[in-house]
């Protein structure tokens, strides 16, 4: 429901008089003057629109009859009706006998700037419940499971299909915050344009998240060709026309409620493993970098430090990081040697012994999948 706020009444005052040669008065469901042509009466108790809201239709004051009743002025005043409801009344200064004639389409205008206003209140009001949502879904932040579910259900979301979090940051260094949540809020109004139903709030004044339905049953793909579709599509729309360039990524598809915020800290993750990869590259999917990604969860514990412990070794004896390079390009190319060695533009038997030294130094061996392993691990983390 809309409220006849001061702010409303006098846009709904000015545009009016730029129709009409007359001063017009705007007052709320209590007579009280919100909007006016004549500054001075502001504030004041209007006797005419308070009989106009009691007697539920217009009401007229010519000069002989407005010097009777204190305050008042000649004029026609006319209740405003917004869904069935009066909302207030407009009121415009002059001899009835002239001002009649536009009072009805003063009143239609006020009417249409009132619904006007009312349906654009309605829209922020689901934009913050969704943002709400979206929010709470992400952060846990302390509402209760049942709650969400039904706060879901009033969204139309389904938590029973595989939904997935998208992390959108702006990546350019300095921008102001100021600026870059104007710049997140234009990028979420093109999705909005784009899918009404997308669920999405912006939770920093550099990041936005969206969270996805991905729904593979019944089509001839898979889940991670999905995602990147999805992926692709949504970045090519919140970036368009973009000043502050950005970067995207899709975290884990999960089919429950907490998955949500599972599929968000995953998505982080994914954008930050991606961005140190290749910091070019501005698509980042989860599928795409599961490895890397679930390796990362590692962090700085035993586990890293005990992977990260033949690549030591290494660096202690390869100064100019051939051996690792070489390593990394056989990893590369599936372990194939002959493709590795064509990538390193050196003949194969040069490669073979490359590889001999890394297992003489690291003291692990190449042809055994648990050492292979370990060591493509230890790649991955520290890239």
């Amino acid at each position: 429901m809309i409220s006849l706020e001061p702010s409303l009444a006098q846009e709904i005052v000015e545009r009016t008089m730029q129709v009409i040669p007359f001063n017009v008065n705007v007052m709320d469901a209590h007579g009280i003057i919100l909007g006016s042509g004549d500054p001075e009466r502001l504030g004041e108790q209007h006797t005419g629109a308070r009989l106009a809201l009691a007697e539920g239709k217009a009401v007229e004051f010519d000069a002989a009859t407005a010097r009777t009743l204190r305050g008042v002025k000649p004029g026609v005043n006319l209740p405003l009706n917004v869904r069935g409801k009066v909302r207030g009344v407009i009121g415009i200064t002059g001899d009835p006998e002239k001002v009649r004639r536009f009072g009805e389409l003063v009143r239609v205008m006020a009417e249409m700037i009132l619904e006007q206003a009312r349906l654009v209140s309605e829209l922020q009001h689901e934009k913050r419940y969704r943002e709400e949502f979206v929010d709470q879904l992400i952060r846990r932040g302390g509402t209760p499971r049942d709650d969400l579910e039904l706060w879901g259900n009033r969204l139309g979301v389904d938590f029973r299909m595989p939904h997935s979090a998208l992390v959108l940051e702006l990546i350019e260094e300095g921008v102001a915050p100021d600026r870059a949540l104007v710049e997140l809020q234009a990028c979420q109004q093109r999705l909005a344009r784009h899918d009404a139903r997308l669920l999405m709030a912006v939770i920093s004044p550099r990041e936005l998240v969206i969270l996805k339905a991905l729904d593979v049953a019944g089509k001839e793909t898979d889940l991670s060709e999905l995602a990147r579709e999805q992926l692709t599509t949504l970045y090519e729309v919140a970036a368009q026309g973009a000043a502050v360039p950005s970067a995207m990524a899709l975290g884990v598809a999960l089919a429950c409620i907490e998955g949500a915020h599972l599929s968000y800290l995953c998505a982080r993750r994914t954008l930050a493993v991606g961005r140190r990869r290749d910091p070019s590259e501005r698509l980042f999917s989860f599928y795409d970098l599961s490895f890397p990604v679930l390796l990362s969860e590692l962090g700085s514990g035993w586990q890293a430090q005990h992977l990260a412990r033949p690549l030591r070794l290494l660096a202690q004896r390869d100064r100019s990081r051939l051996l690792r390079k070489s390593l990394k390009a056989w990893f590369d190319e599936d372990c194939l040697v002959d493709r590795a060695a064509r990538r390193l533009a050196v003949h194969r038997n040069t490669l073979d012994y490359r590889l001999r030294k890394v297992n003489q130094i690291t003291r692990l061996d190449l042809a055994r999948i648990d050492d292979r392993l370990m060591l493509y691990a230890a790649l991955q983390m520290e890239e």
